[in-house]
């Protein structure tokens, strides 16, 4: 009989250690396990990246510019032009990581992350360098402080709008992200926000309001006609916010993957379907189907899916969609009336009231087919409407009590907020800027 290798007789113990291991879910890490960038997910989240940068000084500037008036052009796109810039700075000084730094009591992150120290090139979160995922959130704090602006174009100062971004993004932005994506109490608490229903829209549409309340109205509203200076901007707007918005909302999944695919296609159907029922009730109440309603209704499906994008199914998605279109319709035409705001580009009607409308409808159609152990109303749990709608008021409150102490502040450390009667009668684009977005014969 040939005598045992005593090679032969290692790899039989060894064998066995590591089954015995694996039975009790306790063998090491190997270098094998350690995470490790995966290349398709990290080049989609690239692109994802740039898709959303385009939102806010191309998208949203050219949306907001054509629905501004002839004289406050120019004045309007330099706002959204600096909300990205000023946005881009705080963001990777102290904004990322009050966001997304070590949670504090569920408030806000830690400053263990500021002027992002210690995230190197070879940081990963998830399957992605850290790094990409820093300027992926940085793009939404930029188009959530500009979305804030269209309640307010037409009188407030350039140098206070730039006090205020810097004021905003840190004390309300990054608080609440915290809260919904950064570990924070709302993401313990179970609430669903796939791409920023609350962390974006209801928070930016609430601000928009106060801020708009604050200012007063503007000079001549609801006595003389303020005409938009180009609808064919505001059109061409609507568009290239619909293309980033994929980025937006699809790219939230951080991988290439089926919810990704899932969240480009209810994106895009919630954006027609909106269009199309902010078109069919504006018709019937007016006789005209107004393209500034057409592009309005996109942006009112858009912002409704936003929060359910990776959470619910195609039927859902025109549902939300539909209904965005009609409630976002009458926010803007019948509500601001009676409420009597001037809300100048109806931020708070399309971003804030959809916004609500997208943060509820995702407690109750979010589907668990599409994203495991994520369910709504109509998969029998009912608590999840309960739970949205927590997290919506809480987010209300929060802006508007925050907003108004940057308010205070920025009016503490600024000549005021408002520009004087002469300048925004004559417009801002001359008034501040010395140019003229058109040439008027």
């Amino acid at each position: 009989m040939k005598a045992i290798k005593f090679t032969n007789i290692f790899k039989v113990i060894f064998s066995i250690v590591v089954l015995l291991l694996s039975l009790f879910n306790v063998l090491p890490a190997f270098a094998g396990d350690e995470p490790t960038i995966n290349s398709g997910d990290t080049a989609w989240i690239i692109v994802a990246t740039a898709l959303v940068m385009v939102m806010t000084p191309a998208g949203l500037a050219l949306f907001y510019g054509g629905m501004s008036r002839y004289k406050n052009l120019l004045n309007t796109f330099a706002m959204t032009f600096m909300a990205y810039c000023i946005g881009s700075i705080v963001w990777v000084l102290w904004g990322y990581t009050l966001a997304f730094g070590p949670d504090v009591a569920g408030v806000v992150g830690g400053f263990d992350y500021f002027m992002l120290s210690g995230i190197t090139p070879a940081e990963i979160s998830g399957t992605i360098p850290t790094l990409v995922f820093v300027l992926f959130q940085m793009t939404f704090a930029c188009i959530t402080g500009a979305l804030v602006l269209g309640s307010v174009v037409d009188r407030i100062k350039f140098s206070s709008w730039l006090v205020f971004m810097v004021l905003w993004i840190t004390l309300v932005y990054c608080p609440v992200a915290h809260w919904v994506w950064g570990g924070g109490w709302m993401h313990a608490m179970g609430a669903l926000d796939f791409a920023g229903g609350n962390v974006v829209h209801i928070n930016a549409g609430i601000a928009g309001l106060v801020l708009a309340m604050v200012l007063g109205k503007r000079v001549g509203y609801g006595t003389e006609a303020m005409f938009p200076s180009s609808i064919t901007l505001t059109a061409l707007g609507a568009a290239l916010l619909w293309f980033g918005w994929f980025g937006f909302n699809a790219g939230s999944q951080l991988a290439a993957d089926g919810v990704a695919a899932s969240a480009f296609l209810v994106t895009n159907t919630a954006a027609a379907a909106g269009a199309i029922s902010w078109m069919a009730v504006e018709w019937v109440r007016t006789q005209r189907p107004t393209l500034l309603g057409i592009a309005s209704g996109v942006v009112a499906g858009l912002v409704a899916i936003t929060p359910a994008a990776g959470f619910v199914n195609l039927p859902s998605s025109i549902a939300i969609g539909a209904v965005s279109g009609i409630i976002g319709f009458f926010s803007v035409a019948v509500l601001k009336k009676k409420m009597g705001y001037d809300d100048s580009l109806d931020a708070f009607g399309v971003h804030g009231v959809c916004g609500v409308w997208g943060a509820i409808a995702t407690g109750i159609f979010a589907d668990p087919s599409i994203t495991e152990g994520v369910s709504g109303a109509l998969y029998g749990n009912v608590g999840q409407v309960w739970i949205q709608l927590v997290s919506v008021i809480a987010t209300a409150a929060y802006s508007a009590v925050a907003t108004l102490i940057v308010i205070f502040i920025t009016k503490a450390v600024t000549s005021g907020l408002r520009v004087d009667k002469d300048d925004e009668v004559s417009g801002l684009d001359s008034s501040i800027h010395g140019e003229r977005a058109f040439e008027i014969f």
